[in-house]
């Protein structure tokens, strides 16, 4: 027998199983002395032209199953375009050769429309974190990314820096009690939110399993980068949020929408993958026509799921402020990970994906961190058309979290946090300040894309312990 295996016929064609297991026991009995070349040829030219060996006495079975598969076949195939579309890249001196790559493929689908890459950029799953796209009406939930709605809220408070030094230990443990991170958990007592009454929570069978996990993580946050500030904000004059230019107490979140987006993001890639038929490198890029079923079923479990994670940064801000008898001045908020329908200049609809990308249309408000040490800043987009519209949503990773784990170490975080007089509750070493690209650096790069309103400067921070 030759040296057939199923991953082999994987490669040349074969996906179902049954036709799989077929073939090998026809090999095993009929071929047992063929080089492993005849072979792969009698299959090729099976998958060619099954109709032709339906009455092959060897190989009938083979045909007419392929035959049948053929006329209930439920997907189509794809092939990339030979060349990128051009698209802009900020700070592209900064971006790793992956994530460029991989913007690269993006820009190579049939359905790309226009791209850009923002200066925090660097590799992540099919588009790159940083990664912006425009398509035609069809939407690529992998694009949008597994935390569905991910952002940033920030709000100025009605206290002066002060306050801060004055009240330091109620601060701390008035973040430390109203928040819960980690993979599950809750904060411990039932939160209150119009989203828990949405009709959409019962438009599908999906939807309707997620709800009680839905129910159980409202208010809190998950793991990773996302985390919960106060510190200080400092407003430039004439900033468009007409305040005056002065000092205040403010309180920063970054989180999404938890289990809820990440099944959601899950289960409609996996239906996305069995409609849409790409090549290798370029599967996690399948998409859902928006007349479809699927599409649209999709296109409102997202946006659920990014209605449900500002429902999220909605309760932290307002069990915090409350626990402090503090009120809000104004909020800043804005999803990083999500698809919005748009239009270009000549007024063509297109859906426009951000992931980890902030939207920047002119005047848009939108917060832009660093990394727990550093400032972040409040800016107003320019509505540059090159970038989409969009700008950075952070500083981005220049060196992973394995990498992080193996170059950097928990004291040498700890003494660089006290230097710098911020406060950590829970952290770890992934998220060492280093692990993150010099946010001076991505701004600069940025500088036609947004004005700066504002900058927040951290001083007591929580994040989950790994």
């Amino acid at each position: 027998m030759g040296s057939i295996k199923p991953k082999k016929l994987s490669q040349i064609g074969f996906t179902d199983n049954t036709i799989k297991s077929q073939i090998l026991g026809i090999i095993s009995k009929n071929y047992k002395h063929s080089d492993d070349t005849t072979i792969e040829n009698i299959l090729k030219s099976i998958l060619e032209n099954p109709i032709k060996f339906q009455s092959n006495i060897i190989w009938k079975n083979v045909a007419k199953k392929l035959v049948g598969e053929e006329e209930t076949k439920n997907f189509n195939d794809y092939k990339l375009e030979p060349q990128p579309l051009p698209y802009a890249i900020y700070g592209k001196k900064d971006i790793d050769t992956l994530a460029i790559q991989q913007m690269d493929t993006s820009m190579r689908l049939p359905i790309s429309v226009k791209g850009a890459l923002m200066p925090d950029a660097h590799a992540g799953y099919g588009l790159p974190i940083g990664g912006v796209l425009a398509t035609k009406n069809v939407v690529i939930p992998y694009a949008v990314g597994l935390d569905i709605g991910c952002r940033m809220a920030l709000t100025i408070i009605d206290a002066n820096d002060r306050y801060l030094d004055q009240n330091h230990f109620s601060i701390k443990n008035a973040i430390k009690y109203n928040t819960h991170f980690g993979m599950n958990g809750t904060i411990g007592i039932r939160q209150e939110h119009p989203i828990l009454e949405d009709p959409r929570f019962q438009n599908s069978d999906l939807l309707k399993k997620l709800f009680p996990k839905a129910v159980y993580q409202l208010g809190t946050s998950g793991s990773g980068n996302h985390f919960v500030e106060m510190g200080i904000v400092e407003l430039e004059e004439n900033n468009l949020l007409n305040l005056p230019a002065n000092k205040y107490l403010a309180l920063l979140s970054h989180s999404g929408s938890r289990a809820l987006g990440a099944n959601i993001a899950k289960h409609y890639t996996d239906i996305a993958m069995d409609i849409c038929r790409l090549p290798k490198p370029a599967q996690p890029f399948a998409w859902l026509d928006l007349d479809s079923e699927p599409g649209q079923m999709y296109w409102t479990a997202m946006s659920l799921a990014g209605d449900y994670a500002k429902a999220c940064h909605d309760r932290i801000h307002e069990n915090i402020l409350h626990e402090l008898g503090l009120h809000s001045l104004a909020k800043i908020e804005n999803h990083h990970n999500f698809a919005w329908k748009e239009k270009l200049e000549n007024g063509e609809e297109i859906i426009i994906h951000r992931k980890g990308a902030t939207p920047a249309h002119q005047g848009e408000l939108g917060i832009i961190p660093s990394n727990m040490m550093e400032i972040a800043y409040i800016v107003s987009g320019k509505g540059n058309q090159d970038a989409l519209n969009s700008a950075s949503h952070g500083a981005g990773r220049w060196m992973s979290r394995q990498r992080t784990k193996e170059s950097l170490t928990v004291s040498d975080l700890n003494k660089r946090l006290r230097q710098a007089y911020i406060t950590l509750i829970g952290g770890s070493v992934e998220e060492h300040p280093f692990a993150y690209k010099n946010i001076q650096t991505v701004m600069e790069a940025q500088k036609s894309l947004v004005n700066i309103e504002g900058k927040f400067y951290p001083k007591i921070v929580k994040m989950n312990k790994e």
